[in-house]
C-alpha cells in the first residue's frame, strides 16, 4: 500500500499590532508564499527535508528524502508537493527501540515561529490527505525546545476524521474531531494563531472555510515553534 500527502497551496502570514496612538493598526507579512511548491529549487529556499531532529519520531515510519533524492518527496506538477509513504521490511527499530514499517517524506520549514505580543499568525493550506487505516498524515507545529507546545493544525489518523489539537501539556490537550469528506479531494485547512492576553496564544481552526473551533495554547506567546 502507498500513501500520499499531496499539498497544493500553502501560505504563511505573520501578523503585528502597531499601536501609534490613538489608532491601531495591523501589520502583515508573508514568509512563506504560495509559489513556494512551483519547483524544487524554490522549495527549497524555504524548506528543509526531514524532521528538525532527523529521520525518526514516535511513529512506525521513517523519513527519507533530500536535495537529490525526491522518491518519497516530490514536486511533479508546478505548485503542489507530495509525500508518499511505502511499506518496508529489514530497516533497524529506532534509537528508543520502535520497529520501522514505513519509509515516508516529511519537510519542515527552515525559519521557526514565534507568536510575539500583540501578534499572530494565519497558516493555510490545500490538502488531498489518505484516511486509509495505519496512515498518519500529519501538518503541524512543535516546539523548537522542549515539548510542548505543540499545536496540530490538521492531523488524519487512519479513521475517516481530521483532528484539530492542542497540547498545553502531555495530559492537558484540547482536542476537535470533525469528518473528513471526500479524502480524494483537495480541503482547505486554516489556523489562526493570536497572542490573547501577552501570555497565552489562541488558535482558531478551519476547514474549506468553515470554522470549526477555538483552542488556548497556555503560555505559547513568545514560544518557537517549527512548522
Amino acid at each position: 500500500m502507498i500513501s500520499s500527502l499531496i499539498l497544493s497551496t500553502l501560505i504563511l502570514g505573520a501578523f503585528a499590532t502597531v499601536l501609534p496612538s490613538p489608532v491601531s493598526k495591523r501589520a502583515e507579512t508573508t514568509v512563506i508564499p504560495t509559489t513556494v511548491f512551483n519547483d524544487y529549487s524554490t522549495f527549497q529556499q524555504y524548506f528543509n527535508y526531514l524532521y528538525p531532529w532527523g529521520s525518526d519520531h514516535n511513529g512506525a515510519a521513517r523519513m527519507v528524502g533530500n536535495s537529490s533524492d525526491h522518491d518519497y518527496i516530490t514536486i511533479k506538477t508546478p505548485g503542489t508537493l507530495t509525500l508518499t509513504a511505502q511499506p518496508v521490511t529489514g530497516q533497524p527499530a529506532t534509537s528508543s527501540g520502535v520497529a520501522i514499517h514505513y519509509l515516508s517524506g516529511t519537510v519542515y520549514a527552515k525559519n521557526s515561529l514565534t507568536v510575539e505580543k500583540g501578534g499572530g499568525y494565519d497558516i493555510s493550506g490545500s490538502f488531498q490527505a489518505t484516511t486509509t487505516k495505519g496512515t498518519w498524515p500529519a501538518f503541524w507545529l512543535t516546539a523548537t525546545k522542549g515539548w510542548p507546545p505543540e499545536i496540530d493544525i490538521a492531523e488524519w489518523k487512519g479513521d475517516g476524521d481530521i483532528s484539530f489539537n492542542t497540547f498545553n501539556t502531555s495530559s492537558q490537550v484540547a482536542a476537535k474531531n470533525v469528518n473528513y469528506p471526500n479524502p480524494s479531494e483537495f480541503h482547505d485547512v486554516k489556523a489562526e494563531l493570536r497572542d490573547e492576553n501577552g501570555s497565552d496564544v489562541s488558535i482558531t481552526f478551519y476547514l474549506d472555510g468553515a470554522k470549526v473551533v477555538t483552542q488556548v495554547g497556555k503560555g505559547y506567546v513568545g514560544a518557537g515553534f517549527w512548522l
